[in-house]
């Protein structure tokens, strides 16, 4: 960000100057505590949401040496180095502090929005211009209300282009987005369901993403889409594509290969036109593209240059991924594009990750940077230095150049002219028990050494989307009163998704408590770097040691292990009140004191020492079943009594919770100062109420082993329960029961998802593998990828199918299934 005085901020928000503004330039953003890295020179913008206010952080952030903020109360008394500028609102400040960073900039700026594939045209975009331009973009799916001003703020003078992406849930927000971007140039990329919750009816939102373009020189649209065209703004020049003979560039011929299109395309004067080849066969991704060639033909580039270039595009993970390597490594993958805003963001997903490993980082020389040599390897070593890596391996001059003053830095430190040299001595380097984060730009190809690092595996992993499980947990957030904590359910592997990479993501929200099943998986909380407090909801007696040792809370819920775990803190000589959360039995007749135990309870308590009962707690039987309301309101009214009568026993505050996921949807009245969130924050609403706005965070996939033709007759698999009443063409996948793919899909129950068609399993499931009916699918080949339960095969539709719940499903998948954690 250009340098700015805390003076001319106020001006630029229409904001109080107040308290003691330093005489000295502010250079970084900084809107949560946890990531301060630039202490002098950043400004603290306490935002405030439903959820959380900013404004509770101030004092943090002026211990850790912050002196500018941005707030909408103060109290300049108590800071009394510090300079403040109050504003009515935080949010609206920072926006506005945006568009006059903007206005400093006389370039072209391409503003993209659309329901689906914002983020693929900004990067292809990035991709496809970066040899001329020096490009300033939304750092991965930075397009919100917040995101889109921290995204502009970045441009810089060197920069000669800017493409940000604008995201919007409701009415009344793109005017906000576009005062922020200010685009000369716009694309639309399409109008499908999502966040249709937030408006009336498609027009409506179709009109509030047109605002974005209002003042452009240019829009770039799709004119198939007749929604679109028949709500352009006024008065701006359009350019359009598409196969309708009113299209500026149209398609005259569409070839559909295996995996790429051939097109043949009219010019706008129609007096020629051109062919070309794009390297995917998907309709998203074919539209995706053009969109980006329109750009590129009004920008004046020919049409050799951008065919050649439009070859070179590829799929590229627009997103981080946590992966498990060799010898018990974590790596981080974020291999495609090198530049200091994306390893910002990278190193913020790395600094969620908390580990006791050892933390390396892999990266290459910069693309494009706005610095000198000098000053990039100065902001490389701060950042090494404020990250704590022990171990960085550069690739590229920069590092070969300037290898002195890393080695200065005295951490293990290795340079390497090119990737080729560095994976012929990747063996070498000895990684053993480290975290790695991998940052390279596209042309390193560092997807080589995350291949490498990660080893032989198997071929079957389960995708966890880490946006996906946060937007669940604001869904639920949002249901809940202010002051009414969330207690995350991560027991069981977190329902089969992971354990502290989930719990590192729910740590980072600031949850009240996370909740596991048994010891052992508190343990794996702890040693995985978990700091906050950790509920055990079975915990056993010969386990008590490990319990304390590392600070977990036990769920107490009988005389006999509340005396047993009495009698152990004594004998042991301690002499505290641990904390310990009791369960009281309302109905559901699993764990829990009865009512009739409630006297000797209170007793038990008041007599001892050693203990202090942190929350009282119940489960509620049927919240996800309307017919059985009443049963829960009579439990509900039995916790009441209960715990209000243990609480005026003791005489200090205890804290109370009984709702799960589909409680806290279905019962708001009862939310008292906690709710424990278990299925729902996994995307699945056991109550049908609100399950369109969650999203399944995981998708299982599998890939195609071997493809066979089944002559009419034969049979297929085990006890020969496969029949071929025609001539069959069949694919042998790698998951089975083993894997969690339930042996009930066998013989036409299950289906799996391949190349845009689903196809039924056929036989019966085995072991390790199981083989579905691929008859119908064209062009399908060994090593095409298979989804098991993701987007197209819903695991709740699966679920109903076997006569089971999804819970079952995600807890069934395997340890020995690859997870593959991505946030983009």
């Amino acid at each position: 960000m250009r340098k700015y005085f805390l003076k001319e901020i106020a001006k630029a928000t229409n904001g109080k100057l107040t308290g003691r503004p330093l005489n000295t330039t502010i250079n970084y953003i900084c809107t949560d505590t946890r990531r301060v890295l630039h202490p002098a020179s950043s400004l603290f913008i306490a935002l405030s949401g439903n959820r959380n206010d900013g404004h509770r952080y101030i004092a943090e952030a002026y211990k850790k040496g912050i002196r500018h903020f941005i707030v909408q109360e103060a109290d300049p008394g108590l800071y009394p180095d510090a300079g403040f500028v109050v504003v009515p609102d935080s949010l609206t400040a920072l926006q506005a502090l945006a568009a006059y960073h903007r206005r400093q900039f006389d370039i072209p700026v391409i503003g993209i929005t659309g329901s689906n594939g914002k983020t693929i045209v900004k990067e292809w975009l990035y991709q496809l211009l970066q040899p001329e331009k020096d490009i300033c973009r939304s750092p991965k799916s930075f397009n919100s209300q917040l995101g889109v001003p921290l995204s502009v703020l970045n441009l810089e003078k060197h920069h000669t282009l800017g493409i940000f992406e604008a995201g919007i849930s409701t009415t009344h927000e793109m005017n906000k987005l576009a005062a922020v971007i200010q685009p000369t140039i716009g694309i639309i990329t399409n109008i499908g369901p999502a966040h249709d919750a937030g408006f009336s009816d498609t027009t409506e939102k179709v009109l509030e993403k047109m605002k974005l373009f209002n003042h452009c020189d240019m829009l770039v649209y799709c004119r198939d889409y007749d929604m679109i065209h028949d709500h352009l703004p006024a008065g701006i020049k359009v350019r359009s594509w598409g196969l309708s003979l009113e299209a500026d560039y149209q398609i005259i011929q569409q070839k559909v290969n295996n995996n790429s299109t051939h097109l043949e395309v009219m010019f706008p004067d129609r007096s020629s036109g051109f062919a070309l080849d794009i390297p995917f066969s998907d309709k998203a991704y074919v539209e995706d593209c053009l969109h980006c060639i329109v750009i590129m033909l009004e920008m004046g580039y020919e049409i050799n240059e951008i065919s050649q270039r439009v070859k070179q595009l590829r799929l590229l993970p627009m997103r981080l991924e946590l992966k498990y390597g060799l010898n018990d490594c974590t790596i981080i993958d974020d291999s495609y594009s090198a530049d200091l805003l994306s390893l910002e963001v990278a190193l913020d997903f790395f600094r969620q990750q908390e580990s006791r490993k050892k933390k390396t980082l892999i990266i290459s020389s910069f693309e494009q940077s706005g610095m000198n040599d000098k000053q990039l390897v100065e902001e490389l070593i701060r950042l090494i230095r404020s990250n704590r890596f022990q171990k960085v391996i550069g690739v590229g001059n920069l590092f070969i150049q300037h290898a002195a003053k890393f080695i200065q830095l005295h951490i293990e430190f290795h340079s390497f002219p090119s990737t080729e040299s560095l994976l012929s001595q990747l063996d070498g380097l000895n990684f053993d028990r480290e975290i790695i984060l991998i940052k390279g730009a596209r042309h390193f190809q560092f997807e080589r050494v995350t291949y490498q690092l990660l080893g032989q595996s198997h071929r079957t992993v389960l995708e966890i989307d880490l946006n996906a499980l946060s937007d669940n947990f604001n869904v639920f957030r949002s249901l809940i009163k202010k002051e009414t904590g969330i207690i995350p359910m991560v027991k069981a592997f977190s329902y089969g998704s992971g354990s502290s990479e989930i719990a590192s993501l729910l740590e980072a929200k600031n949850v009240s408590y996370l909740a596991v099943a048994y010891v052992d998986e508190g343990v794996r909380l702890r040693e995985g770097g978990i700091h906050s407090r950790i509920m055990v909801m079975n915990p056993s007696i010969q386990d008590f040691d490990k319990m304390v040792e590392y600070n977990l809370e036990p769920e107490i819920y009988n005389p006999s292990i509340l005396g047993a775990f009495i009698y152990y803190l004594e004998t042991a000589g301690y002499n505290s009140h641990y904390p310990i959360h009791i369960k009281i039995e309302t109905g559901m007749n699993r764990l829990g004191f009865l009512p009739e135990m409630i006297d000797d309870l209170v007793f038990t308590l008041i007599d001892q020492d050693v203990i202090k009962v942190a929350t009282i707690f119940s489960h509620l039987a049927a919240s996800d079943e309307p017919s059985m309301d009443e049963f829960s309101k009579i439990q509900i009214q039995r916790f009441e009594e209960i715990s209000t009568k243990i609480r005026e026993a003791l005489d200090y505050p205890i804290k109370r919770h009984i709702l799960n996921s589909s409680g806290i949807v279905r019962f708001p009245e009862a939310q008292y100062d906690f709710v424990r969130l278990g299925i729902g924050l996994y995307g699945v609403d056991s109550s049908s109420t609100i399950q369109e706005k969650l999203t399944i965070i995981g998708t299982l996939k599998t890939r195609i082993s071997q493809i066979k033709e089944v002559p009419v007759g034969e049979t297929v698999g085990y006890s020969r329960k496969g029949y071929s009443d025609h001539p069959m063409k069949i694919a042998i996948l790698a998951i089975g029961y083993a894997d969690g793919f339930d042996r009930r899909y066998s013989n036409g129950v299950g289906e799996v998802y391949i190349n845009g068609y689903k196809a039924s399993i056929i036989g019966n499931v085995c072991m390790d593998m199981c083989m579905a009916d691929v008859t119908h699918i064209p062009e399908i080949k060994e090593g095409d990828e298979v989804e098991v339960y993701g987007k197209h095969i819903s695991i709740i539709d699966c679920a109903r199918k076997i006569g089971t719940i999804p819970y079952e499903l995600l807890t069934k998948i395997s340890s020995r299934v690859r997870r593959v954690y991505y946030w983009v």
